[in-house]
């Protein structure tokens, strides 16, 4: 009998074994040689498709940016549904990856998903009658917005102990201890809530003309 033909190694078979590899473990988790060995090949096979391990995080970070929809830009939505929809689809991309972040963090680079999402809402926003600074600033706002509630939980920060909130300390903290068990409910609740006042706020200064020359 002819002997059973390995999976061929291609691209995007280096990169969800890549990605599934840092949902795991981390960031730190991704090495050469113990991808080489999750794919049962040789190290220096994966070198004919990334020379380094930066170049496969920057990889496995584009195909979650690839992850987000960016459809609302270009189906006719108002600019204010449009971003509203595009936030819940960014996070909730990083919240599925969230170990991937840092190097999401650092921006789109040559990363051609991340440079298609920076586009689209650039795109979206000067279409919609902002002003091209404005846009710019408006994307790096949503940015800044977006990623930072990706980057920790606020509830999870507080331990599930109460007799860590001594109430002669910390007189208002008498239910933080409840927060850890309703983390996803909490951070949920607040990522909606900043977004709407973000998104007000924006509403406030719109057809507002730039003030820079």
């Amino acid at each position: 009998m002819a002997r059973p033909r390995k999976p061929l190694l291609s691209t995007d078979r280096i990169v969800k074994t890549a990605r599934a590899l840092v949902d795991a473990e981390g960031l730190q988790a991704v090495s050469t040689r113990r991808l080489a060995a999750e794919l049962g090949v040789s190290g220096p096979s994966l070198y004919n498709h990334f020379r380094t391990k930066d170049e496969i995080l920057e990889a496995v970070a584009d195909s979650v940016s690839a992850q987000v929809d960016l459809t609302m830009f270009e189906d006719g939505r108002d600019w204010r549904t449009a971003l509203h929809d595009w936030a819940v689809s960014y996070r909730s991309a990083l919240r599925d990856h969230p170990n991937i972040v840092p190097v999401l963090a650092r921006g789109p680079g040559r990363r051609p998903a991340g440079l298609r999402l920076a586009d689209a809402v650039y795109g979206g926003m000067v279409d919609a009658g902002w002003s091209p600074a404005q846009a710019t600033s408006i994307g790096a706002l949503m940015r800044y917005f977006v990623m930072g509630s990706a980057l920790s939980s606020f509830a999870g920060g507080f331990v599930d102990d109460a007799s860590a909130y001594d109430p002669a300390d910390y007189p208002h903290l008498g239910q933080a201890h409840l927060l850890a068990e309703q983390q996803e409910k909490v951070d949920e609740r607040a990522f909606e809530v900043g977004l709407a006042a973000l998104l007000a706020g924006l509403e406030g200064q719109y057809g507002e003309p730039d003030p820079r020359p």
